[in-house]
């Protein structure tokens, strides 16, 4: 224990006694899920038939987290705390689930597993069995919002989830091996960030049981004034509960307990009077107990508990082994379960009643359920923040910039239940309007000089994705709305987080009591073809192609060609449900194509002819110009005006995207296409020369079955770039308007031989445009400067 303090322990001898039968129970029933097919009570001797096939779980931790969850549950009866637990070592789910079991929630949730013999049956063969439950805390368990199969992440989802709820207690438990993960370490600091006057409070339970899965921990290994000092130097009061003693580790972790609970109710008293809010010294519990403690000691004469060997599955060779069999038993039994569980296996009345009640389950409280407690949010109208678009083209803004009031203004109408996340980027993607009205969450000092730092503040910036990731999952997991705002290139940095939160969101589709939740929201800006100053390092646009292999009912990817669609795209975003919303739109000044009212249709349809851009006349075209993406957009129509210059009898058919998924069948995305409309849009006999903004092979992916396909040519980023202009970095990738036009000429039939003469015209334009940027630095006026002319203007060159 932290030296500086001496804790007694609390416990009455009854409340000890009552406090470790009810450790024994959870305890059994953990080991029950793992080993037991049937026999669950063992009214008769253990056999074989007894025991499951495939042997799968995790022990080790299960005792340490079965221990924590009955003393939290105490505390939270004693002083009616409004607490939720979230467990890192996700591998323990046994554990939790046993839990969920006793104190009723589970068999609320599922009624057929009731609390008696049969029901606790069906608790053991549904733990890691085909048709059953995960191995892990998955959506399956009440209570939940993190799984914890993957490591790393519990403490930003703990931290998330406590900003903007004042009354809650977020209880978070940290293996020791996920503790070696960078985003556990890059968590601790998540305290600067919250507010003690506004926000819930994390309490840190760092469960130190010295191994992994074959290697000892760091943590567990390091001097002891070393762990205490790491743990001080993040920002807490760190309190240290060790012992193998029950009865010891008892007493001390609920001294422990309400001593970490007393101090948190302080920090919030004097935070909440009215004084100066400051970052405090947050208590949290360093505890530290045998991995595998009361299971088998040893194992055909080694060690098991307290070692790496007590991980996963103790016993092994339970079926193949008598001995093993009759060591189970013996295991099993060391809980007394008969002093458990009565005669119709439900757990005995004075287990009963050691939980909290109703809502104040850990397993049961609304905000882990987060679409429970989910509200609308009131949207301003998106409609007031446009720009007038009096001619296609103009006037040049930034699409992000004409974003940013109107994020301000969401931010102002949804105090309590919107955020604005990003790594130290939501300034430099222009969305820094949101400054007007709020700041950036900051309980660390300030000097003078500092930029719109405040403990108030709702733009969530801090330069790690995977911080800014975690503490939105858990914002929205406990029902709440934000926005991710990221550079393109390293949004790729939480591609492991998306995909455990996709699984998450597709999971809890198919659970009825699962309530949907706010989407999240990713905007990508500062992307591959405006990287003017940081060059190839920040060129990718590959994180689009790792969201659509995701499951189509929870994935969208929106690509708005100009602002007023951005709007309409976002305000979509924010009122939809369930789902993993990726916009990417460029912040650098930029033409506007469409008007409000056209922004909203194109938006709803997801993908169009832009009539104003085509000249097949409702005629069959000779060509399908198809973009998607502000800067192929661009470039496509620049295309299409050299085109209508020098073949004007060449009929051609301009198609923008904005949704994506449009491009997909509807057999195959619920935004998909029918093929049959498909057809009409693209034709299915002319060939299509589409510019993307991604990498093109995703496009032929999305569009492999379409009947045209083989007339499909892609344009798009092909791993070319270097710090350079913009137009030279799309020559560098042959996504030009020069190179577009070449493409026409080349796969329209019959063109090749009678446009000879502009295809040689086209490939010294881009020579010419090259050696412009090779002597000045910039691009050519003649190509920076382009604006769309509507045909009929006398003035178009």
């Amino acid at each position: 224990m932290d030296s500086a303090v001496d804790l007694h322990s609390p416990l009455t001898e009854d409340e000890l006694r009552r406090l470790d039968a009810y450790w024994r129970a959870a305890n059994y029933l953990t080991v029950g899920q793992i080993y037991l097919l049937d026999n669950p009570l063992l009214r008769e001797p253990l056999t074989v038939d007894d025991v499951k096939p495939r042997l799968l779980g995790h022990w080790g931790t299960s005792p340490g987290l079965n221990l924590i969850y009955a003393h939290l549950n105490r505390v939270i009866v004693a002083r009616d705390v409004n607490a939720m637990l979230v467990t890192g070592p996700g591998h323990g789910g046994p554990a939790i689930v046993a839990n969920t079991w006793l104190e009723g929630t589970w068999s609320e949730r599922y009624h057929d597993v009731a609390r008696d013999e049969a029901g606790m049956s069906k608790l053991f063969r549904q733990f890691s069995f085909p048709g059953g439950i995960p191995s892990h805390v998955a959506a399956d368990v009440p209570g939940s919002i993190h799984e914890g199969g993957e490591l790393g992440y519990a403490l930003s989802h703990a931290y998330g989830a406590a900003f903007d709820h004042p009354d809650l207690v977020v209880a978070c438990v940290i293996g020791d091996g996920e503790a070696e993960t960078g985003p556990l370490a890059g968590s601790w600091l998540s305290n600067v960030f919250l507010n003690p006057a506004r926000d819930g409070a994390v309490l840190p339970i760092l469960h130190l049981n010295g191994y992994k899965i074959a290697n000892p921990t760091v943590l567990s290994r390091i001097p002891e004034a070393d762990l205490l000092d790491l743990m001080r130097g993040s920002g807490y009061q760190p309190y240290v509960v060790a012992g193998d003693d029950p009865a010891q580790v008892h007493g001390t972790l609920a001294a422990t307990m309400d001593r970490a609970l007393d101090e948190i109710a302080e920090i919030q008293r004097r935070a909440r009077s009215g004084g100066v809010v400051e970052r405090p010294r947050w208590p949290m519990i360093i505890l530290r107990t045998p991995k595998g403690w009361t299971g088998p000691a040893e194992v055909d004469g080694t060690q098991v508990e307290g070692t790496y060997r007590a991980h996963q599955v103790p016993l092994s060779g339970v079926r193949d082994n008598p001995a093993h069999l009759a060591e189970l038993e013996q295991w099993l039994r060391s809980y007394r379960p008969e002093e458990l569980f009565d005669a119709t296996g439900a757990p005995v009345d004075e287990l009963r009643t050691l939980p909290p009640r109703g809502d104040r389950r850990m397993s049961a409280n609304p905000v882990t359920n987060g679409g429970l407690v989910l509200r609308d949010l009131a949207l301003p109208d998106f409609r007031d923040y446009g720009v007038e678009v009096p001619e296609p083209g103009t006037p040049m803004a930034g699409a992000t910039g004409v974003l940013g009031p109107w994020i301000r203004d969401v931010i102002s109408a949804n105090p309590q239940t919107f955020r604005l996340f990003g790594p130290d980027e939501v300034a430099s993607n222009r969305l820094g309007a949101a400054f007007e009205v709020t700041d950036r969450a900051w309980v660390a000092a300030t000097v003078p000089g500092d930029d719109h730092l405040s403990p108030d503040g709702r733009v969530m910036e801090v330069l790690s994705e995977h911080l800014c990731q975690g503490w939105l999952e858990g914002y929205l997991l406990t029902g709440r709305h934000g926005v991710f705002t990221s550079y393109e290139a390293f949004i790729h940095i939480v591609d492991s987080m998306l995909n455990q939160h996709a699984k998450w969101l597709k999971v809890t589709r198919a659970i009825p009591w699962r309530q949907p939740l706010a989407s999240l929201n990713y905007l990508l800006s500062s992307h591959v073809w405006r990287q003017d100053h940081n060059g190839f390092s920040h060129q990718d646009p590959g994180f689009i192609d790792h969201v659509v292999n995701k499951k189509a009912e929870v994935v969208r990817v929106y690509l708005p060609p100009d602002a007023n669609t951005l709007l309409a795209t976002m305000d979509h975003c924010l009122r939809s449900r369930h789902y993993i919303n990726v916009v990417v739109a460029g912040k650098q000044p930029s033409p506007n194509w469409l008007t409000m009212t056209e922004a909203i249709q194109h938006t709803r349809r997801g993908l169009g002819i832009w009539d104003w851009a085509s000249n097949d006349d409702g005629s069959e075209p000779d060509v399908v110009l198809a973009c998607c993406g502000d800067v192929p957009t661009l470039e496509t129509l620049a295309a299409a005006e050299l085109l209508r210059q020098h073949l004007p009898e060449l009929k051609v058919r301009l198609v923008n995207v904005v949704d994506l998924m449009r491009l997909q069948p509807d057999t195959e995305h619920p935004h998909g296409l029918p093929d049959k409309e498909f057809d009409t849009i693209f034709t299915p006999d002319r060939p299509i020369i589409f510019a993307y903004h991604g990498y093109p092979w995703l496009i032929h992916r999305l569009t492999y079955r379409r009947t045209n396909h083989d007339n499909l040519h892609v344009r798009g980023y092909k791993e070319e770039g270097t710090t350079t202009t913009p137009f030279d970095m799309v020559m560098l990738n042959d996504l030009d308007r020069f190179h577009l036009v070449i493409d026409v000429i080349d796969r329209v039939p019959g063109l090749g031989a009678r446009a000879a003469h502009l295809r040689q015209r086209m490939v010294d334009a881009r020579q010419a445009a090259r050696d412009y940027t090779r002597q000045y630095g910039e691009d050519d006026p003649q190509v920076a400067e382009w604006r769309w002319v509507r045909e009929t203007d006398p003035t178009n060159p």
